[in-house]
């Protein structure tokens, strides 16, 4: 791999040039270091190939595939090119297939990859065709590592990643296992969004709780978040994934700091259809929002009782695709699913929190683009980068720092 020809200013990660978010080099090597590299990206769920031959095709870094169950307890994750001409296969975003054909030159290949049919490979009538030392087996569709973790397909290009709990670690499991503990999923709809941002934005967003009572003024003027109610937030040893909890905002009439002092509230403001706010209790803990950010291609989420998955496709320097998938559990009565759909709104792409910081990345990326190349952007709110994994107020930026201190190493930066 290529050096990167960039310097990071000093030797921590309190300041971030704002070239890690523009620069076409330094996202090339992205690809290649971490979307390419040893770690699990996010393929997509059990639930969405159910049967023999279901598939779903989506988008791993810049590479399509093909996510296919290939037998009743196999599934595959195959890169969506043909091994003959590089066509891509399919086409359709899902389907069920009996094997999986290139419509160029009809070259068939078995549901798990391998390739079947080769027309006219001993020639016509004797002349022509494939030569004799030509194998099948090397010309298969290219194969990705996969592991299936409480209903979640998770695939890596190389296949020195770890397993997957390994990689993702003891102090991020639990926070994982709470929103996919092993319970069978439905989903329960799909929004995508392209997003005019850095992929890397995103990540910082779920792991950045300093803005959630401020950019999110809906939140504290409900009653959803305060930035002083009881919170957690994990990382991982490595830095690269992290979690935020929260546990329900308290009552603090009577007495004690006036949190709302710093945020845009109105009380005045009432609801008029209360049931967008209101929930019932599913999962293990008292939490009211639980996030799981697996570096670097998804985020778990519940807020109230919407449950989403949010993966992230990166698109140039400057851009990335944010797939939402809604899910719930296949015991879901009507009710509840009406209650997700709810709930799925007001924390989508469109709803009165979620649009919001949208709007602010693609507001950052083009501040970025001002001073691409001597700016910087200051994470200094709280103490310590990924030493600090385990903090207990909102007041904080560790969990950003933490991210790039292993994206340093990572990028050999």
């Amino acid at each position: 791999m290529n050096a990167i020809a960039k310097s990071w200013p000093g030797t921590g990660v309190t300041e971030i040039p704002y070239w890690v978010y523009t620069d076409k080099d330094v996202y090339e090597s992205e690809l290649d270091r971490i979307w390419y590299g040893d770690h699990w990206l996010y393929a997509g769920l059990e639930a969405e190939v159910p049967e023999v031959g279901s598939y779903r095709t989506t988008t791993l870094g810049e590479r399509q595939v093909i996510v296919v169950r290939s037998a009743e307890d196999q599934i595959s994750v195959l890169e969506n090119r043909c091994r003959h001409r590089g066509v891509q296969i399919c086409q359709a975003r899902s389907g069920k297939l009996d094997g999986i054909t290139c419509p160029y030159h009809q070259w068939s290949y078995a549901l798990d990859g391998a390739l079947q049919g080769v027309p006219f490979r001993r020639g016509i009538k004797g002349k022509g065709g494939m030569s004799r030392d030509f194998s099948p087996a090397d010309h298969g569709l290219l194969r990705l590592e996969v592991e299936v973790v409480n209903g979640v397909i998770w695939a890596s290009f190389s296949d020195k990643t770890p397993p997957f709990r390994q990689y993702l670690g003891e102090r991020l499991w639990k926070s994982y296992e709470r929103i996919v503990s092993g319970r069978r999923l439905r989903v329960v709809g799909y929004n995508r969004q392209l997003i005019p941002a850095n992929w890397k934005l995103v990540i910082e967003n779920i792991r950045d709780p300093y803005h959630g009572a401020l950019l999110h003024v809906f939140l504290p003027t409900f009653g959803l978040f305060r930035p002083d109610q009881a919170s957690e937030m994990r990382m991982d040893e490595t830095g690269r994934h992290g979690s935020l909890m929260s546990l329900p905002a308290l009552d603090h009439a009577g007495g004690g700091e006036d949190i709302t002092r710093d945020l845009a509230v109105d009380a005045s403001l009432q609801l008029a259809d209360k049931r967008l706010i209101e929930a019932v209790k599913e999962l293990e803990g008292s939490e009211t929002l639980g996030s799981c950010c697996v570096f670097p291609s998804v985020i778990f989420l519940q807020q109230v009782n919407a449950l989403q998955i949010r993966h992230i496709i990166p698109k140039g320097a400057d851009g990335c695709e944010l797939v939402w998938t809604h899910f719930g559990f296949a015991e879901d009565d009507e009710e509840m699913r009406q209650r997700r759909i709810r709930h799925g709104n007001l924390f989508g792409p469109g709803g009165l929190v979620s649009v919001d910081d949208s709007e602010v990345l693609a507001m950052a990326q083009r501040g970025f683009k001002m001073a691409e190349e001597s700016g910087t952007a200051t994470v200094r709110m709280g103490t310590g980068g990924r030493e600090n994994t385990n903090e207990g107020h909102m007041a904080t930026e560790s969990g950003i720092r933490g991210l790039y201190q292993y994206y340093r190493e990572v990028m050999g930066l």
